[in-house]
Formats: C-alpha cells, structure tokens, sequence
C-alpha cells in the first residue's frame, strides 16, 4: 500500500523544523484567504468583521485538513480545545475543530517500516507469524495494529508516530499563535493554564511506558469486576513508543444503539457507575471518553476498556469538592449548587451577573435527570437539545473570560462524554439511586 493507494495514508511530518514550516504554511494560507474574504466584503459594500474573514469554509477545510495531518500535539490541541474549550470558543470555531475528533490519517508502511525497525530492529518481523499493515485504529498521537505471535497470541500493537513526542512543545506554542494572530480567540482570553496542562498531559500521552502503567493500574482495579475487561500489557514488545497488549475481540459500542433496551440501559449504567468509582474509590479517572475507549462482548455481555493514555490521579482535595455537589443536585438546592461550582472553580463570581444566571439556568436544566425518581429517559433529546442552544448562545458571550481549573475541565469532559454516550443508546437510567451511593 502507498501513499497515492489510500487517501487516509499520510506521512506524518517529522522534526520540530519541518513540523514549524507546515504551521507557517496554514498560518499563511488562513491570513491569505482571510484578506482576500475582507477584500471581496468591502468591494460588496461590507465592512467584514475578523470572524467573517478568517473562518470561511475554506478556512474551516484547511485548519481541519492539516491539523489531522499533521497529528500529534497540533491534532490533539485542536482536539482539547473543541471539547475543553467549547463554551469559550466561538461557535463557528468549536464546530471546525469538532470533525478533528474523528479524523485522523495513518502512516504509510514505508514509515511504519522505519517506526518499527527502530523499536525492534531490521528482523521484527520474525516476531510475527503475522502483523497487520493497516491500523485497526488510528487517532492523534499514534495507531494500532493487530498482530500474532508464533506461539499463537494476538496482540494490539500501539505504535507511536515518529518525532511527536519531540515536538509537542513547539506545536503547541505555533497552534496558540496562529489562533491568536487569526483573530479566533477571544480577546483578552488567557490560554495559558491549559496549554501548560495540555503539554504536561500531551507528554505523558506520549510516554507509553506511562500508559503501561496506568493500564496495569486498572487491570487490577478491575480484575474481579464482572462487568469490565482491560487488556495486558506484554513487556517483553513494549517500550516508550511501542505498547503491545492483548487483542480483545469485540465490537464498536455504538453498536448498542440496536440492542434490546434492558441491555443499553445496562451497559450506560454500568460506565457511569465506573465513573463514579474512579472519582470516589479509584481517585484515578481515564479521562478521555472517546466512543473508540468503550467496546462490547456480545457474547459475553463485558465491557472492553482502552487506552489509558488520558488517565490522571485525582487529589483528595478534589475528591471532596466534587462529592460537596451531589447532595445539592439530588436535593435540587441550587444555591448550593452555585457554592460547590464555585469551590470547583466552574463559576466565577468575576463573571456579569446575567451571565452566572442563565449559566446556573443551565445548571438546573442539566441537572433535571437527577431529579426523576423513576429514572431518566436519555432517548429523550430534548434536553441535549436546549443546552447545546444554551451552550452556543454562552459561546457567543464575549463578556465569558474564565478558563476552569484544567483537572476539573477533565471531569466534566468525561461526565460530558458519558452523558452524550447514554444519549446515544437511548438508555433509561435511575442517576438517582446511583448518585445517592457517593452523595
């Protein structure tokens, strides 16, 4: 297979210099595309504003397109802040960021020939009594490979892209300045904290060595639950850019949505149960929740759980301030609820009076799944609906300066995603009898 065969076949561009050049070429071609948007506006009597000249659709394509090229620390950012970031970028922005969620091209098998000659030496393939070309999966920092040994094991074989890890400082530093230069940002808005918590986690992403640990880590957590199943790591092929670990076969978990209810309503309990006992019996969550991390054993009716690269050790401190919000929510005080938000850091009282209160109206809305004695019914998108109407009209609030705390913005990413994810099942669930466990 080459390049030319495959159009998702990419070379993933090496070297913080060759890496620095494609950043200045997308920089370039936004701000070009950007003055010919506000010249075509005046010469039709407009005076365009920066968001009407830098996110035109042919901007939208050409962030999006090479950021997914490029992969790494640039594709992840994008990544992070559509999810991390989505209430403070503008809505146009959030939604050319949103497709990086999905895309992601692989390498070649020239370069992969490279990657793996270099972690295993010229005969790596003799390992095998068969590896597979294609990845089974690909995203931002590296793809998997499925793979047997000679003595008849199948393994996953994660294989990190070549010189990521070298240049996640500098990617992230070309992608705040094309943002900025670009006009995207708001004003004013202090991308600091997370880009600096963004480079720490990019780094351990990167350490897969880091990664093996943190999946031993759950492997154990979870070695006598019935419901879950994690992968072991094999040593003996593993290393700091290589994590092998066995095939699990099972299917996307999408493919529940066509499942009789009682299972759907099963399998979405069973992963915000999980969720509640990394935040409050762990004190360790993974917290990328990624549709891709959660498979399903129709056979055996299990939970296949992956990639632990995102996993992050909660402080007891932390602990204790997101269990200070339960009671209030199961009792609906929404004083309260304000006062624990404000000890989490996700309401701030610098912000404009009008602001606090459709936040904490959304707060209420969010929080009537809670209140059903009976259960909520997630098939029920009416709710999704309101607060993304909600969230854009937030996004569109200039006077919204405030960055969360970063390790808290990693909760409500993972509650995010789970939350979105019994949507999708269409599962019906009691929070209440759930929640009351931790409250």
């Amino acid at each position: 297979m080459t390049d030319e065969a495959d159009p998702n076949s990419r070379a993933v561009p090496t070297g913080r210099a060759a890496r620095a050049a494609r950043m200045g070429g997308l920089a370039g071609g936004v701000l070009g595309s950007a003055a010919a948007a506000g010249a075509r506006q005046l010469m039709q009597g407009r005076k365009p504003t920066p968001r009407d000249m830098f996110l035109t659709p042919s901007n939208a394509h050409r962030l999006t397109r090479e950021l997914s090229q490029m992969r790494g620390a640039a594709m992840k950012m994008g990544q992070l802040l559509s999810l991390e970031a989505g209430d403070l970028l503008t809505p146009e922005l959030a939604a050319v960021l949103r497709p990086l969620q999905a895309q992601a091209h692989f390498m070649p098998p020239a370069q992969l020939k490279q990657v793996l000659t270099k972690a295993w030496g010229a005969d790596f393939t003799k390992r095998y009594r068969k590896f597979d070309v294609r990845p089974i999966a690909a995203a931002s920092i590296g793809q998997v490979h499925r793979a047997q040994t000679h003595d008849g094991r199948y393994l996953a074989i994660k294989v990190q892209y070549p010189g990521i890890r070298d240049s996640i400082d500098s990617d992230l530093r070309n992608l705040a300045s094309l943002l900025r230069v670009s006009g995207m940002m708001p004003r004013g808005l202090d991308l600091k904290p997370l880009l600096e918590d963004a480079r720490a986690q990019l780094h351990e992403e990167a350490d897969y060595e880091h990664e093996a640990r943190s999946l031993r880590r759950f492997g154990e957590l979870l070695k006598d639950d019935p419901d879950f199943i994690v992968p072991t790591v094999d040593d003996d092929l593993s290393s700091r850019d290589i994590l092998a670990m066995t095939f699990i076969p099972s299917v996307p978990i999408d493919t529940l949505e066509d499942a009789v209810h009682t299972t759907r309503n099963r399998m979405a309990e069973r992963l915000i149960t999980l969720m509640m006992r990394e935040v409050f019996e762990f004190h360790l969550v993974q917290s990328d929740p990624n549709f891709a991390n959660f498979r399903w054993q129709p056979e055996t009716g299990k939970l296949v759980l992956l990639d632990f690269g995102a996993t992050r050790a909660l402080s007891p401190d932390l602990v204790a301030r997101s269990r200070a919000i339960l009671r209030p929510s199961l009792d609906n005080d929404l004083p309260a609820i304000a006062d624990a938000l404000r000890n989490l850091g996700l309401l701030s009282d610098a912000l404009p009076e009008k602001t606090r209160a459709d936040i904490l109206d959304m707060v209420e809305m969010a929080n009537a799944p809670m209140l059903h004695p009976r259960g909520f019914n997630f098939g029920d998108t009416s709710l999704v609906a309101h607060l993304r109407d909600r969230g854009l009209a937030l996004g569109r609030d200039r006077s919204i300066q405030h960055i969360p705390p970063t390790d808290v913005l990693y909760l409500q990413r993972k509650a995010a995603g789970l939350f979105l994810l019994a949507t999708r099942l269409r599962a019906h669930i009691n929070l209440r009898d759930l929640f009351q466990r931790y409250a």
